[in-house]
């Protein structure tokens, strides 16, 4: 399972600002998946040999929400997939956590989503990237995207809040309107879309990933979607509050003219991004007790160490791992985002995207201020791999940048 929705700005309270507090954490619970999604970070088949227990499970739920965690996000594999799940749930529920489940659907029936909703579940989340030829391949079965449509009817027939989050990537691009026509028909009220990143599986296919000029016309669509989501809300009478709402995550940005609309809730206060907060408001955990600062790191140089050979609040003080964005400077930034006008705040924006592509931090060519500013020279970057990825959950490879001219009949001013 690939998720990468952690905290942003819109998530945060003035409060939490400069208060480096795991409000959100992604806990893998499992590897063990009922699907072989060719997109997977994580390479999620079977369960890991030393995965945590039902009790070592319960004490680092306590330990979050002595740290002062709001809401925790469930993930495999799939997560469903741990027999324990619903009291897991129920003891973070009961510590006052807001508890919320991402799967790509096979096994969610109605009646496991009504009995997981019991024990305390606030929300659901299904991976959607139809239509169902694309969806199908992108997740390694022929069937899969009726069965991710089927868990949202579930969800929402349990009463759960339901999202849908979207990978884009090469095969679905150009059906990113489709998809939000395909899962509000089925009661879905919150879209997250992201990029395709090139970790784990997704590292084997380089013939799906984006290219980073693409981001302008993918940006300019999710943008559209939400305008015109809360233009819709407006004739029907209702507060733009309740329009269909699209929360970029945040490997999709940075700075260009729809940086407010993708990163502000409807009708809420303007906001934009700043900054990866990878171990200042986000947390990660893999199912044998490794701690990162996001649950969408690569695992090998992002880990700060393991909950059964050190308190949590020890490691998320005091690892270095999980300390890099708070205790980093703009000295690591290098190619054009060392010298971008945006630099000081964006800090080449996801370094969960930035390390996996470029094999470090500090160099992004997912941005659409790049995009745009490179167009308007005439040329455009594009990546060629030239390191594969090594195998193992969370790895990645690497891939160089190269300019190439840009047709001038589609460039603008």
């Amino acid at each position: 399972m690939q998720y990468h929705r952690w905290v942003s700005v819109r998530d945060l309270r003035p409060e939490d600002v400069g208060q480096n507090i795991p409000i959100y954490a992604v806990w893998e619970i499992t590897l063990q998946c009922d699907q072989a999604c060719g997109f997977c970070g994580s390479r999620a088949a079977k369960a890991r040999p030393d995965e945590l227990t039902l009790d070592e499970m319960k004490s680092v739920a306590d330990q979050l929400a002595a740290l002062g965690t709001r809401e925790v996000t469930l993930i495999g594999g799939e997560a469903y997939l741990r027999p324990e799940l619903p009291e897991l749930i129920s003891h973070l529920d009961s510590l006052g956590l807001r508890v919320g489940i991402q799967t790509a659907g096979r096994g969610l029936t109605v009646e496991l989503a009504s009995r997981l909703k019991a024990a305390g579940l606030a929300t659901l989340g299904v991976s959607v990237n139809g239509p169902a030829e694309v969806h199908d391949i992108l997740h390694g079965r022929r069937g899969a995207y009726a069965e991710a449509l089927a868990a949202i009817d579930a969800a929402v027939g349990a009463g759960l809040i339901t999202s849908t989050n979207s990978q884009i990537c090469r095969l679905n691009v150009h059906f990113i309107r489709e998809i939000v026509r395909d899962v509000r028909a089925h009661g879905v009220k919150i879209w997250r879309p992201g990029l395709v990143v090139p970790m784990g599986r997704a590292a084997d296919h380089p013939q799906w990933l984006l290219q980073p000029y693409q981001v302008l016309e993918i940006i300019d669509t999710v943008a559209a979607i939400q305008l015109e989501a809360v233009a819709e809300a407006r004739q029907q009478g209702l507060p733009v509050t309740e329009a269909f709402e699209v929360q970029g995550d945040n490997t999709l940005g940075y700075f260009g003219p729809h940086e407010e609309v993708i990163r502000s809730r409807p009708g809420g206060l303007r906001q934009h991004y700043q900054g990866c907060q990878a171990g200042q408001s986000s947390i990660g955990i893999e199912s044998d007790g490794t701690i990162k600062a996001c649950p969408s790191l690569p695992t090998r140089p992002y880990d700060g160490g393991n909950i059964r050979d050190a308190p949590l609040a020890n490691i998320w003080n005091d690892s270095p791992e999980l300390r890099f964005t708070r205790d980093r400077s703009t000295d690591e930034l290098w190619g054009f985002c060392k010298t971008c006008y945006y630099a000081d705040d964006c800090r080449a924006g996801c370094s969960f995207n930035a390390h996996t592509t470029m094999g470090k931090r500090g160099n992004n060519p997912f941005c659409y201020h790049r995009a745009s500013q490179l167009r308007r020279r005439g040329v455009r970057e594009v990546l060629v791999q030239v390191e594969r990825a090594s195998g193992e959950p969370y790895d990645f490879g690497r891939f160089e940048i190269r300019e190439e001219p840009w047709d001038p009949a589609t460039a603008k001013n």
